[in-house]
């Protein structure tokens, strides 16, 4: 059933839909949101799931964003008198879940809040009244009645620390908030047709699951104690009944594959202060992609043991800088002392500001690993104003930048290992020289490339490989549009000199270079030969590369005498 949209807002619809015995889905649904917490950018919107359960106890899991306050209370009450919920269980308390949890209490004043420790601190100074709570932790349940019995998860990191997921034993679903998710609005509930969803899926893995992969490998390991699931309802985009077993299991391979690289670096956070989860969500994932892992950690309740054992076996660390005063200042200051006390002089180090109105000054923090001989993995990030798409994206690059310092010498031994025939054998595949340029937002990226083929006459198609670390691989997703500009035979040196140049993070690719806007908005280069404007399709994943395939738009030749730039190589094992 779809309920209709408040007048001034007709893209924020709400939806009910019966998913189990008892069990109904209340989800918001965000037609028109394109952008998610600045990180990433959205394709497909955006749902915000809500879950009801009614037997001789009703329980509320989770709630909505506060955007649909109306309409999403006025759905509750359409569905049962708030007054009568016994239970209101949190799965973590970020403001898109969590965003209504006041209003939800002061229609149902008697409902007991269920929760991790952590969330339940949280809620605390978020209601400013007293609630009646329960703290629960792994295996602990919760009796409904008529055999709903709710049995609970620990799932830290997934992607908050205080995140727990909770498995009702009769109608076998696991309600996983935003683990197994994606950012995709359909009013098909469920995950029936898999190819339109895939890329979003993957997508969103990557951009808040991927840093947390020994995170998501523990809380499968404790899923699989559980009895069968037979459906996964989610906090974001359809709830996984058709695909249950190939989606969760897609978790566990991207996952082993990330937590089995072999370096490793340790990003401190802490959580509810400024921007510091954002950020370091954003420096986390550029760091991923680069083919390192990452293990995050909340300074704010960090074990000593726990820090201490991450700071001494990885290769890097960034931290967030701590608020300099207040009750959660001691104990990441106590937290920064145990860590500190760990560090050796192999590692490289980060750090960057989390604009949070009471940052302890960065300055001291960097000069303090210096002073310990760690090399710095990228320079530190200042956060004068609110974090901008702009913002996020320089964090992204500075930790890939510290990822590709971290692997270089094992890159190097890797690219001398290769059979010196085939090296040179391969070697001999040439192509031509081209520049993609593309712009999301006000964020722009560019990149020589030379693998690059036609791929398909109806519709007219081409492919381009794109290395995983590349800045532009972010801006290069199903639906994402760019230029291919192809460079011009005798006339592309300065062109291939400025784009093979190593960019510092957040840098201007374009400053200096002869450009203008295309008809999709990415740059396009004046002293391109020819140039074509894509749209890309679908994706497909190579060990470190993606394979993008795009269909053209639009395009144009210049100079019709001229020839494309050729790329001849020596080696096949590196650009």
């Amino acid at each position: 059933m779809v309920v209709a949209a408040a007048p001034s807002q007709k893209r924020l619809t709400m939806q009910v839909e019966d998913v189990a015995a008892d069990t109904t889905a209340i989800r918001s649904l965000d037609w028109d949101r394109d952008r998610f917490d600045i990180e990433f950018g959205l394709q497909n919107g955006t749902t915000y799931n809500s879950f009801l359960i009614q037997s001789d106890k009703i329980a509320l899991v989770d709630t909505s964003h506060e955007k649909f306050r109306q309409l999403y209370l006025d759905t509750l009450k359409a569905q049962i008198n708030p007054q009568d919920i016994d239970y209101l269980i949190i799965s973590h308390t970020e403001p898109d879940h969590s965003g209504l949890v006041r209003d939800v209490l002061e229609l149902a004043p008697n409902a007991t809040v269920v929760g991790a420790k952590v969330a339940i601190q949280f809620l605390e100074n978020l209601v400013h009244k007293p609630f009646e709570k329960q703290i629960v932790k792994n295996g602990d349940t919760l009796d409904l009645g008529n055999g709903h019995i709710i049995e609970f998860v620990n799932a830290p990191n997934l992607h908050w620390p205080d995140t727990i997921f909770s498995y009702d034993q009769k109608t076998q679903v696991l309600f996983t908030c935003d683990a197994f998710g994606m950012h995709y609005c359909s009013e098909a509930p469920y995950d029936e047709n898999l190819k339109p969803i895939e890329p979003d899926f993957r997508f969103y893995y990557e951009c808040l699951m991927a840093p947390n992969a020994r995170s998501v490998i523990s809380a499968m390991k404790r899923m699989k104690k559980l009895g069968d699931i037979q459906t996964v309802a989610t906090g974001h985009g359809p709830i996984l009944r058709y695909h249950v077993s190939e989606l969760t299991g897609r978790y566990w391979d991207w996952s082993n594959e990330k937590a089995n690289a072999e370096t490793c670096v340790a990003v401190f956070y802490i959580s509810d202060y400024g921007y510091s989860d954002r950020l370091s969500q954003a420096i986390a994932r550029g760091i991923t992609k680069a083919g390192v892992a990452v293990e995050m950690m909340d300074l704010k309740s960090a074990d000593p043991q726990d820090v201490h054992e991450l700071v001494s076996r990885c290769a890097g660390i960034v931290i967030g800088t701590p608020p300099s005063s207040g009750n959660t200042a001691k104990a990441t200051l106590d937290a920064l002392g145990t860590l500190f006390a760990a560090i050796h002089d192999k590692q490289a180090f980060g750090v960057f500001e989390c604009y949070g109105g009471d940052d302890e000054p960065i300055d001291p923090l960097v000069t303090k690993f210096r002073d310990l001989t760690l090399k710095p993995g990228f320079a530190p990030i200042r956060i004068t104003d609110t974090p901008s798409q702009a913002t996020y994206q320089l964090c992204e690059e500075a930790g890939t930048d510290m990822a590709q310092l971290l692997t270089r010498k094992d890159a190097i031994k890797k690219m001398k290992a290769l059979d010196s025939d085939l090296d040179k054998a391969l070697g001999r595949l040439s192509g031509g020289l081209y520049i993609i340029t593309a712009k999301k937002g006000e964020i722009s990226s560019g990149m020589l490339a030379s693998w690059v083929s036609q791929a398909s006459f109806k519709p007219l198609g081409l492919t381009i490989a794109v290395a995983k670390d590349r800045a532009i691989e972010s801006l290069m997703q199903v639906g994402d549009s760019f230029v291919l500009n192809v460079l011009e035979e005798g006339n592309y040196q300065h062109l291939m000199k400025h784009f093979l140049k190593r960019f510092p993070p957040g840098a201007d690719r374009f400053a200096g270079v002869n450009s203008q806007t295309a008809n999709n908005g990415s740059p396009l280069l004046g002293d391109s030969l020819a140039y074509l404007e894509c749209t890309v399709a679908s994706r497909m994943e190579c060990s470190d590369h993606w394979i993008v395939y795009s269909t053209v738009e639009d395009g144009r030749v210049s100079k019709p005498e001229s020839l494309t730039a050729v790329h001849h190589r020596k080696v096949g094992n590196h650009y």
